[in-house]
């Protein structure tokens, strides 16, 4: 049976559970803020009416003063080069595009409409699917409204260019709404990767690793010191009591676990998931699972039974919302937006995607996830063995309630 403040923390874990997974998702598109999206004018002009103009310009500007009002997309200017950069370490979610002929072909369209053979001018959407399938949707809805209006706007143009002319009914009905809109892969994945999920789903496996992993040797460790009981099916044992203090404790059973997650990674060959970079996917995989299987020791050992509440409330509870695979970072609420920056899991996503998706760039999140991993792990040891140290220090063994009952009554 649970004990009172047991129940307690079950159930404030189920209420923060709910409250961590709904209201992360509950509005994407309310809470989206800085969602970053590349804007691209290769457009060369033309000569229009005896002047040289630039509708792709036109465009730009108009897609920049419809959104100055609006915090929501952070539409960059950025030449092709720099736009497939960026679309090939995930720093966007999607781009428009403005082709060389944009003006050449619309001014043509004027000429050729009539005869039904207008060939008519593009503008393309750039998605990106490996950042992560919702902010790819998200900036795919916006680059298309954009490219849309813009449409319209040059439609209203054309028209005017036309003034008089007696012209097919087709032919104003095209005029008016003349840009095709095309929607293109920025940065395709391979086969077997997830829709761009696989990284997560990865990712969030060798957390989970890491958890029970830390579990199980929290558990044996205690037994074989002698502190709990086992139970083997209808078997139980319970070993000599070794006296270690709660530094040593955690000393050994964090020792374990960084042997165990040299043995502990998902055999990604046996399932056939798209992965690249093996040698280095196996190594990260491994510092994955330690750090986060040592940052569960530490809770473990501070916190005691409770601990394992708390251990799934971070690596899982706060963690999975704030991961930036379903739902974008840039579409969190501002609350979760923060978690998003020391989060284990989106730091372990980051490098997991890097690695996968963008040939282990480091500038592709795979830098700041070492960084992260090397703090969180720092932060585990400190906060781990100096807590430990001091209960120590103020004489708050781990001695069983009956083992100092026997101790008192022995001289008598």
């Amino acid at each position: 049976m649970l004990s009172r403040p047991e129940r307690v923390i079950a159930g404030v874990l189920a209420l923060l559970f709910t409250v961590f997974y709904v209201g992360a998702n509950i509005d994407p598109v309310d809470h989206m803020t800085k969602l970053p999206v590349g804007l691209v004018n290769t457009d060369q002009g033309a000569a229009a009416g005896g002047k040289r103009i630039n509708l792709g310009a036109q465009i730009t500007e108009s897609v920049k003063k419809s959104s100055a009002g609006s915090d929501k997309i952070d539409w960059r200017m950025m030449d092709e080069k720099t736009v497939k950069k960026e679309l090939g370490n995930g720093k966007l979610y999607g781009a428009l595009v403005i082709r060389a002929d944009f003006t050449a072909s619309t001014t043509a369209l004027i000429r050729t409409a009539a005869t039904g053979t207008a060939a008519r001018p593009v503008l393309t959407v750039l998605t990106n699917q490996s950042a992560g399938s919702l902010g790819s949707s998200l900036a795919r809805w916006a680059t298309t409204q954009a490219a849309e209006s813009a449409s319209l706007q040059v439609g209203k143009e054309l028209t005017a260019r036309t003034g008089r002319t007696k012209l097919p009914a087709a032919a104003r009905v095209l005029l008016a709404d003349p840009v095709a809109v095309t929607v293109e892969d920025g940065h395709p994945l391979p086969s077997h990767s997830g829709l761009g999920l696989t990284a997560f789903y990865y990712a969030l496996t060798l957390v989970v690793c890491g958890m029970l992993s830390a579990n199980v040797i929290s558990g044996q460790v205690d037994h074989a010191l002698g502190y709990t009981h086992t139970n083997m099916g209808p078997l139980r044992r319970h070993r000599p009591l070794v006296r270690a203090t709660r530094v040593q404790t955690l000393a050994i059973s964090s020792t374990l676990m960084a042997g165990l997650s040299l043995v502990t990674v998902g055999a990604v060959g046996i399932m056939g998931m798209a992965a690249s970079h093996l040698p280095l996917l196996w190594l990260y995989s491994v510092c994955a699972i330690a750090v986060s299987g040592i940052g569960a020791l530490t809770l473990l050992a501070v916190f005691g039974t409770p601990g394992m509440l708390v251990v799934t409330l971070v690596f899982i509870g706060m963690a999975v919302p704030t991961a930036g695979a379903t739902t974008p970072v840039e579409a969190l609420p501002g609350f979760y937006r923060f978690l998003a920056e020391f989060e284990p899991l989106r730091q372990i996503t980051g490098g997991i995607r890097s690695i996968l998706y963008y040939d282990a760039q480091g500038d592709a999140d795979l830098t700041r996830a070492w960084v992260m991993m090397t703090a969180g792990l720092a932060a585990a040891a400190l906060f781990g063995f100096g807590v430990t140290g001091w209960y120590d220090r103020k004489g708050l063994q781990r001695i069983p309630a009956e083992t100092k009952r026997e101790k008192t009554a022995a001289p008598a």
